[in-house]
């Protein structure tokens, strides 16, 4: 009898633990939302509320009136996934030569992929801005891309070498005993195993770009190729005052794509992470 209380004791703890963390983790959402529903007057009230009194819609449509917003959600959400796809194409089979293929070369590639995750962004800026414009590729979004993709690369790589490390490397060997050539050991065993892996690792390199505010601002000028970032910073006024209500209907309107991608590939992203922890 003492077990069963002890082990429904325990057990109500940890849903209360739970639940804490719940409400942890969706109170700045909920916040986002009750401030994008309340007139401003009650924003910038001293008595918080978290229910509007008179919920309104117009700081949504201030949002989708002064700035425009769709179009940087399209330009993020453009820019996101086209450099998880280069990066992907980049990282999957360099991780996969890097684990499977032990050389000199391999170990000092891996050290440099470690020391390169030490240098701030600021610190590269005015060189990466020289080059691009060298090439002619500022204020467009081919250049982003391939600066989001090299920002990228070195952790994503990491994580994949992981992955990789998670295969038995016995399945690959059965497959050539079995008559298999290196690309068909990659194409049905190797890249079907780390489907998860690639989902986790796509969906970092998505949010990284999406996310990213300080390329953006300086690499891109047109106001039609900024992305949702900088959009967003241009609810703060010349006199640093910042509208909140249309800064919160914007972010709330900001989070759905997120939001409904994590939505379609959540199972994978769980598989792959709890994959990429295990170690063979």
């Amino acid at each position: 009898m003492n077990y069963r209380v002890k082990n429904l004791m325990a057990k109500s703890v940890m849903q209360i633990c739970l639940l804490f963390f719940v409400v942890f983790l969706a109170f700045p959402l909920v916040w986002m939302l009750s401030t994008s529903l309340k007139p401003n007057p009650e924003i910038y009230s001293r008595i918080p509320t978290l229910i509007p009194k008179e919920p309104t819609f117009d700081h949504f449509r201030a949002a989708f009136g002064q700035q425009d917003l769709l179009s940087g959600i399209y330009n993020s959400f453009k820019i996101g996934v086209l450099s998880s796809i280069v990066v992907l194409i980049i990282t999957v089979p360099a991780a996969y030569a890097l684990v499977r293929f032990q050389t000199v070369i391999n170990k000092s590639v891996m050290a440099w992929i470690l020391v390169s995750q030490l240098f701030p962004s600021i610190l590269i800026i005015i060189p990466l801005f020289v080059l691009l414009r060298n090439l002619a590729l500022t204020n467009s979004h081919i250049g982003i891309i391939l600066v989001y993709t090299v920002w990228s690369v070195p952790f994503v790589l990491w994580m994949m070498r992981s992955y990789v490390k998670a295969i038995p490397i016995e399945l690959e060997e059965a497959a050539f005993i079995d008559g298999c050539n290196r690309l068909q050991v990659l194409s049905k065993i190797v890249f079907p195993l780390l489907v998860p892996g690639i989902v986790a690792s796509g969906l970092f390199a998505f949010v990284s770009a999406w996310n990213e505010f300080f390329f953006a601002l300086v690499l891109l000028k047109t106001p039609k190729l900024t992305t949702l970032p900088v959009y967003l910073s241009r609810f703060t006024g010349s006199e640093g005052m910042t509208r909140l209500g249309p800064l919160a209907a914007s972010c709330l309107v900001a989070t759905i794509p997120t939001l409904v991608v994590f939505t379609f590939l959540q199972k994978g992203l769980v598989s792959g992470l709890m994959s990429g922890a295990v170690k063979q």
